[in-house]
């Protein structure tokens, strides 16, 4: 990857003005599997200024001159989904099954769900039938700063860029430093694609150096992030003295409801979901809520699933799980397990430690904690990893009195048989998504998003588009033919 020490800059792969070099560790071996450098304000600088020397061109560019850049964009990610693939699986851990099809896919997904999103989308439209000389415009917000995770790095880069696109921004991209290696080669698409120069920009960096200088900086019109609710809220605070918009995508501690009459699969369903992706998802069913009465029978499945759940190199093709990304999140998780049986809860299955039969590496025991209780630590707080809580309840009230008895509010589940209390359930939960009897939110162009802490946008299909967009009203206003 020769590109790997550079930045995309104003259309050209440059250098920074100083290298700062940093190592990407490969999480299954802990040994170095590239080398990338990290920005500063200069190259921050330069990446905002070809943004914003880009705008008026691109912001005055048609519907049909977009939609063909994305559709030259979504043949260039499918021609190098194998590369996408093996990136992904070797900075942040997933094996390659998952790597070359729920990780790249959903890239290649929100890629052509945008383009789908553009060819209907209304950008001028009269008010009302009544009001027809009042217009409502809908125009590029500008300049964009889009920082990304590295959980599901090409899910979140193309929930970004592809709209900001669509909407007839610029933007400039700081990918996660400890997963870069993905966002190089989308860049490398986005250069094959023919974007123009200015239109798309990424910086290496971390959260305190680039990051921190696009969320304050003066010519950034509006800063599009993904990631813990701790960088979002510091984010919001440098932000906050130039007003531009702030699109938050946070932590989430999904509550999974299990009612007696559950499917036969539904605990199942739900202990492979907290485990998918080793546990590193933000809309991940942490929170096992059981009925009284089919508690203990969950707990045993929920163990059994767990002990039978395998562990493994993400080089390697296989329904396992790989390793958390990287030893600070390895201590993180390690320590929340530790944690939780010094406050009492039951470990039926995992524990500390790495799993069986790797003496290196970040991979961590699938883990089931049963009779957790709501003031426990490893019920409130993200651990984002493959960790299990078990909690119970009683009556219906009192389950979703405990779902929402959190500061996040992602994703909830509810399992049950009975269609009228799903329906009445999902209406009281305090969240962006719920997903009944596992027909999951994020199979379609929906709208992503949270309440509470868990965020403040929408990504996904249309409501990702508007998430790029100013509204304007004019009076005296005339369709264009």
């Amino acid at each position: 990857m020769s590109n790997q020490k550079k930045f995309y800059i104003n259309g050209a792969w440059v250098d920074p003005v100083v290298a700062r070099d940093l190592d990407v560790i490969n999480p299954s071996t802990e040994e170095v599997c590239a080398t990338i450098s990290l920005g500063d304000q200069a190259d921050t600088d330069a990446a905002v200024a070809a943004a914003k020397a880009a705008l008026p061109a691109w912001s005055a560019t048609t519907r049909e001159q977009r939609l063909d850049y994305l559709q030259k964009l979504l043949a260039a990610y499918q021609a190098r989904a194998d590369d996408m693939a093996v990136a992904i699986s070797t900075e942040m851990g997933a094996p390659m099954k998952v790597a070359s099809t729920a990780q790249v896919g959903a890239g290649m997904a929100h890629i052509a769900n945008t383009i789908e999103a553009l060819k209907t989308f209304t950008f001028e439209e009269p008010l009302d039938e009544v009001n027809s000389n009042y217009g409502i415009i809908h125009e590029p917000i500008g300049v964009t700063a889009l920082i990304t995770p590295w959980n599901w790095p090409m899910n979140q880069v193309t929930l970004k860029v592809a709209p900001a696109v669509a909407a007839g921004c610029t933007m400039v991209l700081k990918p996660s430093e400890i997963a870069p290696l993905s966002s190089i080669v989308f860049a490398e698409m986005m250069e094959e694609a023919g974007f123009p120069a200015g239109v798309f920009n990424m910086v290496h960096g971390d959260g305190p150096g680039v990051g921190t200088q696009l969320s304050g900086h003066p010519d950034v019109d509006m800063v599009s992030f993904t990631g813990s609710t701790r960088a979002g809220t510091a984010i919001s605070k440098n932000a906050a003295d130039s007003v531009k918009r702030v699109a938050l995508e946070l932590g989430g501690k999904g509550a999974n409801i299990v009612f007696a009459d559950a499917d036969d699969k539904a605990v199942m369903r739900g202990a492979g979901g907290c485990f998918y992706n080793s546990g590193q998802s933000c809309n991940a069913p942490t929170r096992m809520m059981v009925e009284a009465s089919a508690y203990e029978a969950a707990v045993a499945t929920a163990a059994e699933v767990a002990n039978n759940t395998p562990v493994d190199d993400a080089s390697k093709d296989g329904p396992h799980i790989g390793p958390v990304v990287s030893e600070a999140q390895y201590n993180k998780i390690q320590a929340m397990i530790e944690q939780g049986i010094a406050e009492g809860a039951r470990l039926v299955a995992g524990g500390p430690g790495r799993a069986e039969g790797h003496d290196k590496g970040y991979f961590v025991k699938p883990t089931v904690f049963a009779d957790v209780t709501q003031d426990m630590s490893i019920a409130k707080q993200e651990i984002f990893g493959p960790v299990l809580s078990i909690l119970k309840f009683d009556s219906e009230e009192q389950a979703v009195a405990m779902a929402n008895d959190t500061v996040y509010g992602l994703t909830n589940y509810i399992q049950t048989q009975d269609e009228v209390r799903a329906q009445r359930v999902a209406r009281q939960l305090k969240s962006g998504m719920v997903e009944i009897n596992g027909l999951a939110c994020t199979a379609v162009p929906a709208p992503f998003g949270g309440y509470k802490q868990s965020g403040n946008s929408r990504e996904g299909g249309r409501w990702g588009l508007e998430e790029f967009l100013e509204t304007k009203v004019v009076g005296g206003w005339q369709a264009q033919a």
